[in-house]
């Protein structure tokens, strides 16, 4: 039996140190590791040997800096994690191993807003047929992230606004989800995960503090403090489309004047268009007709640059992010919209945050939140599980 302060359970604590360095950075060399835990490179070399002999990691040989090194990846027999994100026009499914590798990902058509029933369906039956498409048993699945577009109740589990998805009211998606799939399910909004997703995989690595902005049917924002999704007491926090711009603006659907929303979401400025412009415009349609010169089109994107750089300026001003990165299909505007949200940032923003924000496109465009769900699937997986999975009952105590 393991006694606090022993021998026994310094190492297992060792031992789970270093698998969640490696399992949260994806791939790590020894070094890397040393320096990311505080053990000795000794100790380090020794856990590195004991967890590649039970099959917890791989180790391949790589260069750093110009010298030989050797990289550290979590094992791919070690288990699998599953990315689920519903978006209110779609349903994407992602399967990934536990060195961040890919495995497989799809796609389709689905309205979200509709029916929570079928939404659940459909979910069920594509991770269900990417599984067997890959070739891999069901029983290595160790976990699953899910993301909604909509807030979650931290206490309750369910979405916090029923005019998000009213089809949605009274469900947990956690609970149903794994229930028909009989594996945990971590839950968070999508723009939570879309944050995740570019920190892991995309435009927000290497920094630990960033705001990932997703603008769609809603705005939202996905915040990373010291390397950490912050949610917020109640699970609201990042929702910047409800800050006041004009207290005698729109009516916005939470009950206020003049949110940024109002100003940005695609349900209010699309209208802007439709007298000029063929019916059934999407915002996708917008951007590529402003790259292409289209003069009505580039001026609402360049508007909605200038009031979404109002409410970053608010968020740098608050938290001082180093990184804003702009996710959705807005992203594809590039500087037509990135220079008027650094106009509006230079502007309103307290000049020393200002000076060290820097405004990014999304690298991961429309995968950021499924690829947002499985970084959360592994973020909250539980090392300890993961190594009595794979090493035996006893092992020896390297110190």
């Amino acid at each position: 039996m393991e006694t606090p302060g022993s021998q026994t359970s310094l190492h297992r604590a060792n031992l789970e140190r270093v698998v969640r360095a490696v399992r949260m950075a994806g791939s790590l060399t020894q070094a890397e590791i040393a320096r990311t835990t505080g053990l000795s490179a000794a100790t380090v070399s020794n856990i590195v040997r004991e967890l590649k002999d039970g099959g917890t990691v791989e180790v391949i040989s790589t260069s750093a800096g110009g010298r030989r090194a050797r990289s550290v990846s979590l094992s791919g027999d070690a288990g699998i994690v599953i990315g689920v994100d519903f978006g209110h026009t779609h349903l994407r499914v992602a399967v990934g191993n536990l060195a961040h590798q890919v495995l497989a990902e799809e796609a389709e058509p689905l309205d979200v807003d509709a029916s929570s029933a079928e939404g659940f369906d459909r979910a069920e039956h594509l991770v269900k047929r990417l599984i067997a498409a890959s070739g891999i048993s069901q029983d290595k699945v160790i976990g699953v992230g899910l993301g909604v577009p909509g807030p979650i109740d931290v206490e309750s589990g369910t979405l916090g606004s029923t005019a998000i998805l009213p089809g949605w009211k009274g469900i947990n998606p956690s609970q149903e989800l794994a229930g028909r799939l009989g594996v945990p399910v971590y839950v968070d909004n999508d723009a939570n995960l879309g944050a995740l997703g570019e920190l892991v995989w995309g435009s927000g690595r290497g920094v630990k503090d960033l705001a990932y902005i997703k603008v769609a049917s809603g705005v939202g924002a996905g915040l990373v403090i010291s390397g950490q999704i912050y949610r917020g007491p109640g699970g609201t926090a990042g929702e910047i489309g409800h800050i006041t711009l004009d207290e005698s603006g729109p009516v916005c659907r939470c009950g206020n004047r003049g949110c940024l929303e109002t100003f940005t979401a695609a349900r209010y400025v699309l209208p802007l268009l439709q007298s000029s412009h063929e019916p059934g415009l999407t915002m996708e349609k917008v951007v590529q007709l402003a790259r292409e010169g289209d003069p009505g089109c580039r001026r609402v994107i360049v508007d909605v640059g200038r009031h979404i750089g109002s409410g970053v300026a608010t968020l740098c001003n608050l938290l001082n992010p180093s990184r804003v990165v702009l996710g959705g299909d807005l992203a594809e505007a590039g500087e037509l919209v990135l220079g008027p949200i650094r106009d509006s940032v230079s502007r309103y923003a307290i000049p020393s945050a200002a000076r060290q924000l820097s405004v990014l496109p999304g690298a991961l465009g429309g995968r950021a939140e499924v690829l947002g769900a499985l970084a959360l699937a592994l973020n909250e997986m539980g090392d300890s599980t993961l190594l009595d999975s794979t090493l035996p009952a006893s092992t020896p105590a390297f110190t």
